[in-house]
């Protein structure tokens, strides 16, 4: 039986490529891929969603929800992912007229059937915490949140104490770690562990298919931005929040207490843990600690194979 599971990202080439394997695999029934800002603006991240559903034509389309454009996320990452999301590869979109907001639909989604989905956080964790806000019951009404953020160790990838998902939206990331939730955490330190060189391209499906059409027009400005920053390899980081949740065997888990700095002059956004050998604090999530990576970027492949 499949795993019911809402997608909230902020699409981003990485973010696609997670879509590409979540639509297609078995194991997994997409029921709302819900967009937030990050990675870009709220509203292209919106459109960006849309085009990824369009591009790849998924045998079950998902219900989508739209972010809240009246949010300010603080930082984007168009150097990477380009000024659409997507390096600028100009994809065409059909207008949505009236889109359900993202904060409703995961609502409406989780109360229609209690402890059975499951959140794949991929971007800030912003319309998690405005549907809890917004309901506050819903937190114990989610199977399980999979969140894609923080560093365990460090360093950051935004500032030097903190990741971008995290800090882009230190807030709203305390409030769901902090909520009554059964949580698990993918930190950086473990998604920079699968690294992927430029022959992925030629491992991609072929150009003739939806997905492989879609993944060879998308990818390779990701790999130029990389370059420009000095690095010939790149990292596809929500796409080991997708393979966490297929594969939870390929990753070792803590149990762990852990929580948000949101004022800091230099943390602010940071991941704290109590790891201290008498913690005070409560356990409140399990985090993953170690990653097969071999087995991973072969799963990744493959997975992106199947798709076609």
């Amino acid at each position: 039986m499949s795993r019911k599971v809402i997608i909230d990202c902020d699409p981003g080439i990485d973010d696609a490529v997670a879509l590409c394997l979540a639509f297609f695999d078995p194991s997994l029934d997409v029921l709302a891929t819900t967009a937030c800002g990050g990675n870009v603006s709220p509203a292209q991240a919106t459109r960006n969603a849309q085009v990824v559903l369009e591009q790849l034509d998924p045998p079950r389309f998902p219900r989508l929800g739209a972010a809240n454009e009246h949010s300010c996320p603080a930082a984007d990452a168009r150097h990477i992912h380009g000024d659409d999301g997507l390096g600028d590869t100009g994809f065409e979109v059909s207008q949505l007229h009236h889109p359900h907001p993202s904060e409703k639909l995961i609502c409406d989604i989780i109360r229609a059937a209690p402890d059975e989905v499951t959140i794949i956080a991929l971007g800030p964790l912003t319309n998690i915490a405005s549907a809890f806000g917004r309901d506050p019951e819903l937190p114990m009404q989610v199977d399980r949140i999979i969140m894609l953020g923080g560093t365990l160790t460090g360093p950051g990838n935004i500032t030097a104490a903190a990741e971008f998902n995290i800090y882009s939206d230190p807030s709203a990331a305390r409030m769901v770690f902090r909520s009554r939730t059964t949580k698990t955490l993918i930190p950086l330190d473990v998604s920079r562990q699968i690294i992927l060189t430029l022959d992925m391209l030629d491992q991609l499906p072929g150009e003739s298919t939806n997905t492989g059409a879609f993944l060879h027009r998308i990818l390779p400005p990701m790999f130029r931005a990389y370059r420009q920053l000095g690095q010939e390899r790149v990292h596809l980081h929500d796409a080991v929040a997708i393979l966490a949740t297929i594969y939870p065997e390929l990753f070792e888990m803590v149990e762990m207490a852990g929580d948000v700095e949101t004022n800091g002059e230099l943390t602010t956004g940071a991941t704290i843990f109590d790891r201290r050998p008498c913690p005070t604090w409560r356990s409140n999530m399990e985090v993953a600690t170690a990653v097969d990576a071999p087995a991973v970027t072969d799963r990744l492949l493959r997975g992106l194979q199947a798709c076609a």
